[in-house]
C-alpha cells in the first residue's frame, strides 16, 4: 500500500469512548529529538492522556521501543497501561513494574563494542534497554552505514535476537515480542477486552500493530507519509495526532 492510497483522517475526527487506545510514543506522541533522551511533552498531553485513559476505564495503552520506566518518567505523574521494549515488557494499568530480565553476557560484549565504535561518530549514540540495544545516528546521518554494518555482524553473536530498523536507528532486540502480540495480549484481558481497537504509530516497528488491529476490525493510523504500510488511514505529524486526540496547548 502507498501512501496515496491512505486516507488522511479529518483533524480532529470524534474519538469513541468504545475504543481501546493504543499509542506509539516517539514520532507519534513526541517529536524525535537528535538525543533519544532530549525529547520533550508538549502541554497538555499528559493532562489529555490522563483524561482518554479515565473515559475508557484505563483502555489506553502505551506501546513503545522504548522501556517502561523510561515511559512513566517522560509522562510523571502518569503511570498508564504499556507495551515496553517492542512487548518485552508489559504492564496493564494499576500493576507494578514487571521485573527486569537479565541481558546476556554476549550482549554486555555487544554494548561495550559499540560504545567504543562511536568513538569514531561523536555524534552518533547507542541506547543501553537492558534486554536491547538501539544505534542512534538522527545527530550523525553519515555514522548509518558503519551502524548499520556493525549491527548486523553483531547478530550472528547473540542467537535469538533479531535486528529492528527505525527511523535513523536499527535495534538487536530478542526475537519473542513484538508490538502486535502486545496488543493481542491487552486486547484479550480487560479493560480492552470488547472494544474496539485503535493503534496510531509512525515507524516500522508499528506495522506489527497495525496487522493485528487491522485483524481485529480496528483502525490503525500511520503518522507521517511513509510508504508500504498496512495502516488503514494516517494522521501528517505529530501536531495532527496533538489535535486528533483534543490535546490543548
Amino acid at each position: 500500500m502507498t501512501n496515496d492510497s491512505i486516507p488522511l483522517l479529518p483533524p480532529p475526527p470524534s474519538l469513541s469512548q468504545r475504543c481501546a487506545l493504543f499509542l506509539d510514543v516517539d514520532g507519534t506522541l513526541v517529536d524525535f529529538a537528535a538525543h533519544p533522551e532530549r525529547v520533550s511533552v508538549r502541554a497538555g498531553l499528559v493532562q489529555r492522556l490522563a483524561q482518554l485513559a479515565d473515559e475508557r476505564d484505563g483502555a489506553l495503552v502505551l506501546v513503545s521501543g522504548r522501556r517502561i520506566e523510561w515511559l512513566d518518567r517522560l509522562f510523571a505523574p502518569l503511570q498508564l497501561a504499556a507495551a515496553g521494549l517492542h512487548g518485552l515488557q508489559r504492564r496493564r494499568a494499576g500493576e507494578p513494574l514487571p521485573a527486569p530480565a537479565d541481558p546476556p553476557a554476549a550482549l554486555r560484549e555487544v554494548l561495550g563494542q559499540a560504545t567504543a565504535l562511536l568513538q569514531a561518530h561523536p555524534h552518533a549514540h547507542v541506547e543501553d534497554k537492558g534486554e536491547a540495544i538501539a544505534l542512534h545516528w538522527r545527530a550523525m546521518p553519515d555514522a548509518a552505514a558503519d551502524l548499520q554494518a556493525f549491527a548486523i555482524q553483531a547478530l550472528a553473536r547473540l542467537p535469538g535476537y533479531r535486528l529492528q530498523p527505525g527511523d535513523h536507528v536499527v535495534e538487536l532486540r530478542p526475537r519473542q515480542a513484538d508490538k502486535g502480540m502486545a496488543i493481542a495480549a491487552f486486547l484479550d484481558e480487560a479493560p480492552c477486552a470488547g472494544r474496539v481497537p485503535v493503534f496510531v504509530g509512525d515507524d516500522l516497528t508499528d506495522e506489527h500493530g497495525f496487522e493485528v488491529v487491522n485483524a481485529r476490525g480496528g483502525a490503525s493510523i500511520l503518522v507521517g507519509d511513509r510508504s508500504g504500510s498496512a495502516a488503514t488511514h494516517r494522521l501528517p505529524d505529530v501536531a495532527s495526532v496533538h489535535a486528533w486526540l483534543g490535546v490543548k496547548a
